[in-house]
């Protein structure tokens, strides 16, 4: 009978070495890859609490309910994380697209930043963002366009959703600042008339710092979604990884096991 596949294929001379540097740079690039992937590095916004702040006694890492998850999610998929203190929240996004650290715990949908990472779904946690004001010159907030006209403040590269960040961008003047602390410090001051943040962070910053005197407005800005993410110039970001990473925040988020370490970690702010 006709046999359809030669028993031996003759490769052409000159495409033998190549072919055999190719076999030899795939098996090269899969060992280097074993050996990077032995730990993850997390990090995040250090201006975050409860989620994510600097550890007072090691200025290089990062604690919180966030911080909490991600060694929770080490233990699911079997690789240490180590959630390293990274900069400022700008920073780290940059850091993100440079591939200098794996993931980031906690960060808003854009879709600027598909650009640069892999969101790892589902999200493990909703946040409301809120309108904050002074108790001496209160305003009257229900919907973004009242804020028009007005002074505003947040912190560089925040995003409050898709469609706020672009209402803010052609319709509000919202300056932004370093840190929250100094937007908060602006606020008290009166040299804004509101600070856009989200609720929780906020909350536990104007209670750590005894600020006295702001209030926030009862209709939200936004209620987004917190995700773990991965970026793009990871060496470990495998579809692997990625299946793994995905398992394992469905497996927590079945478990609500935030709503626990949050409440944990606001008295743990409280008290560091």
């Amino acid at each position: 009978m006709f046999n359809r596949f030669p028993s031996k294929v003759t490769w052409p001379r000159c495409v033998r070495p190549a072919f055999l540097l190719l076999v030899l740079a795939s098996l090269a690039s899969f060992a280097w890859a074993a050996e990077t992937c032995k730990q993850l590095v997390a990090t995040g916004n250090p201006e975050y609490p409860p989620y994510l702040w600097r550890d007072p006694a090691d200025n290089n890492r990062l604690m919180g309910a966030n911080a909490d998850l991600v060694q929770m999610v080490a233990k699911e998929i079997g690789i240490p994380i180590e959630v390293r203190y990274a900069g400022s929240w700008a920073r780290v996004q940059e850091e993100a697209k440079l591939g200098r650290v794996d993931l980031v715990a906690g960060a808003f949908f854009t879709v600027d930043r598909l650009d640069y990472m892999d969101y790892v779904y589902p999200s493990f946690r909703e946040t409301r963002s809120l309108v904050w004001g002074r108790q001496s010159a209160p305003i009257k907030y229900q919907r973004w366009a009242d804020l028009q006209g007005l002074s505003g403040v947040t912190v560089i590269n925040n995003s409050f959703g898709e469609d706020f960040d672009r209402f803010a961008k052609t319709s509000l003047k919202i300056a932004t600042v370093p840190s929250l602390e100094q937007a908060l410090k602006m606020l008290q001051l009166g040299r804004v008339d509101y600070l856009v943040y989200e609720e929780s962070p906020a909350l536990a910053y104007i209670a750590k710092l005894g600020i006295d005197g702001l209030l926030p407005m009862a209709a939200s800005i936004s209620n987004e979604s917190l995700y773990l993410t991965l970026s793009h110039k990871s060496p470990c970001n495998s579809s692997e990884l990625r299946a793994a990473l995905a398992k394992a925040m469905y497996k927590l988020a079945r478990q609500n096991v935030m709503k626990k370490m949050i409440d944990t970690n606001i008295q743990l702010w409280r008290t560091k």
